[in-house]
């Protein structure tokens, strides 16, 4: 080895050091340089984001859903997708939602509940209804101050045509095996002990949604009961126990950070990716179906009986 390559290693040897030891007197320079370091040697992210965003609908591979709709089949898909991704150590699900159908939101929830690894829900604008029970299976929610978050309730609306139909001379006859089969179909006026029937599986879904917020959020059944289906600013919302944390998503990317012992972390996007033609569908024609569904509900105009939905 010659004088001069000996110079040379010895002048990176120390300036190697210098670094180091200038970013320790500088505080956590060195931890920043191991970050770097550990960043290089896998594929640059720590945790998942999934956005669940516009009403939550079920997929069914019944081709484009409503306006806006978030299907929740891909959701679900995409959180066990993350889930099998060795980097994708925490799950930062993202909520914009008025809520939806009660059962594709249980899907989402139980998807996010199985993730294992830290779990985190955000609220942007609207985490109501269906958006609220997918966030009980969270570790933790987040919200800022001005979240619109809440609407513990259950709704079942149909549009009742019995009228219309009369004036066009329409009669309705169904041919039904059990009693119960055709409860709720719009083209006939339903009888009392038909909407106690209806109103006894919206109270079922209900007590449901109380048991998986009180067990989420570490409430009383009592203390969620008295909330009557509010929808409370984010501010309010911490107050009541709804919300665990209120901040920014770089708050939440910190908390991240510190439940997997890092000092920061790279999140990277695994919401599925919406056709063009959503896209362009979405806008006026999504505000149009939020604003005749009314927060959380909506009516089942398109099926034969009741829809219910939180």
């Amino acid at each position: 080895m010659t004088d001069r390559t000996r110079t040379r290693r010895r002048a990176r040897t120390g300036a190697l050091v210098g670094a180091m030891v200038g970013g320790v007197a500088a505080g956590d320079g060195l931890r920043a340089t191991v970050e770097r370091l550990r960043r290089r040697l896998h594929d640059g992210y720590d945790a998942a984001e999934i956005a669940v965003e516009g009403p939550i609908t079920r997929d069914g591979g019944r081709g484009p859903g409503r306006p806006g709709t978030t299907p929740a089949d891909d959701i679900v898909d995409a959180i066990e997708r993350a889930d099998d991704d060795p980097h994708a150590r925490a799950l930062l699900v993202k909520l914009n939602t008025p809520g939806g159908a009660v059962l594709p939101s249980e899907d989402i929830r139980l998807a996010a509940e199985r993730f294992e690894g830290p779990t985190v829900a955000y609220a942007t604008d609207t985490c109501a209804s269906g958006g609220y029970w997918i966030a009980s299976g969270c570790d933790e929610l987040w919200a800022r101050e001005a979240s619109l978050v809440g609407s513990i309730g259950v709704r079942s609306a149909g549009i009742n045509a019995k009228g219309l139909a009369d004036k066009l001379g329409l009669d309705y006859r169904g041919l039904n095996a059990g009693e119960y089969k055709d409860a709720g179909f719009p083209l006939k006026e339903p009888e009392a002990d038909e909407e106690a029937y209806l109103q006894g599986i919206v109270d079922d879904y209900y007590e449901r949604f109380v048991e998986r917020v009180a067990e989420g959020r570490g409430l009383s059944e009592a203390a969620v009961r008295e909330t009557e289906a509010r929808v409370y600013l984010g501010a309010d919302a911490h107050e009541n126990g709804l919300v665990d944390e209120l901040g920014t998503r770089e708050d939440v990317e910190e908390r991240l950070a510190e439940d997997l012992g890092l000092g920061e972390i790279e999140v990277e996007d695994f919401t599925p990716k919406k056709r063009l033609i959503d896209r362009l569908r979405g806008g006026a024609a999504a505000l149009a179906y939020a604003f005749g569904a009314g927060v959380a509900s909506a009516f089942g105009a398109d099926r034969e009986g009741p829809e219910f939905r939180l």
